[in-house]
């Protein structure tokens, strides 16, 4: 099986490097292993400090929230996130408290740091999580909250003591999975049962106007073509992920011709511009709710690795991820009915020939 291309040094591995250095000086030396398990009763109010701002990444965060409810049904979970959308995300989960949600990038809006800092320290938590097994800023919220317990990964790249300390999983890769992983592990080494896949909850009244949405789309198309399986297609992505038409005309045109059982519906891209020359109808929201909304109504969706891949995910819609240049066992998605493409190397054909056998 094809590999993605090895990660090349860039600046952000020099930032990494750099906060390391001085948390160490801050914070001494990374935290050991805990010998004691954390406690089944008495934990009521608990903090998860989550620091990327990616819509991805606070998408992958909703296993470990349901996680923490399974857990600690009466507790309140409050978040503190540079996640733009988190409120947007988070807000339908039914123990889900304060959102505290810091500038998307670096230090650049000292106010509103401040005030979510305030936010968090003005609650005394009795559980507090740093989810990220490498970054920095996640172990400092955490030491700057006030929490009884403290819970994040040791190892060379954290540093800062926590009163619970777990070793990073080389067997366990999902960036939705390892914060699961994290807390069973600080529980007691409870038996690995199946990881909670990512979900947004969305409501039947969300679901029902994403239902009758699509169907004014789909209106749109020829009587003829108004029936078989409904697939949505988001040609999108960033960086060296992103593919242009001439890789995806190519796919589409192939899997129409093994599956002309499946009608195909673009998902358009915060842009508001067609990626595939509006050769299919289209959807376009800027409201992540409603486009979940809409997505779950799908029979499947296929799309390269990107957040709104995690959204259709999150929105429980068949899920096909197709990888050709990230790491799939970190971001590729999980769970029944969804499936990850490898794609590293490919030609557009032989993906579709895939696609075409997953749907």
């Amino acid at each position: 099986m094809a590999r993605p291309p090895h990660e090349s040094f860039d600046l952000d591995h020099l930032r990494r490097r750099v906060a390391r250095g001085l948390m160490r000086l801050l914070f001494g030396t990374p935290a050991q292993p805990s010998g004691e398990p954390l406690p089944r009763r008495g934990i009521h109010r608990i903090l998860v400090c989550h620091v990327s701002h990616t819509l991805g990444n606070a998408l992958l965060l909703t296993p470990l929230i349901q996680e923490l409810e399974a857990t600690w049904p009466g507790a309140q979970i409050d978040i503190v996130t540079r996640s733009q959308v988190g409120r947007e995300l988070y807000g339908h989960y039914d123990r889900i408290g304060q959102v505290f949600q810091l500038p998307a990038h670096g230090f650049g809006h000292p106010r509103q740091w401040l005030r979510g800092l305030r936010g968090m320290r003005k609650a005394h938590y009795d559980l507090a999580i740093d989810v990220d097994p490498q970054s920095q800023t996640g172990r400092l919220l955490l030491l700057k909250a006030r929490a009884t317990w403290t819970l994040g990964f040791s190892g060379p790249k954290k540093s800062g003591s926590v009163t619970h300390a777990i070793e990073v999983p080389e067997h366990v890769q999902s960036k939705g999975q390892r914060p699961v992983y994290l807390l069973r592990q600080a529980l007691g080494g409870i038996a690995e049962a199946d990881y909670p896949v990512p979900d947004i909850r969305l409501d039947e009244a969300e679901r029902a106007q994403g239902r009758r949405v699509l169907e004014r789309v789909l209106a749109t198309t020829p009587a003829a073509a108004q029936h078989g399986k409904v697939i949505g297609v988001f040609a999108n992505a960033t960086g060296p992920k992103l593919l242009g038409t001439d890789w995806w005309n190519p796919l589409l045109q192939t899997l129409e011709q093994l599956r002309p059982d499946c009608r195909l519906v673009e998902i358009v891209p915060m842009s508001g511009r067609s990626m595939l020359d509006s050769h299919y109808p289209g959807y376009f929201s800027t409201d992540l709710r409603q486009l979940g909304g809409v997505l779950a109504n799908l029979d499947g969706y296929l799309s390269l690795d990107c957040g709104i891949m995690h959204l259709a995910c999150a929105s429980r819609v068949p899920t096909l991820g197709i990888f050709t240049t990230t790491r799939a066992d970190e971001w590729g998605p999980y769970g029944p009915s969804n499936h990850v493409i490898h794609a590293y190397g490919l030609a557009p054909e032989a993906v579709a020939r895939e696609l075409a056998a997953r749907l």
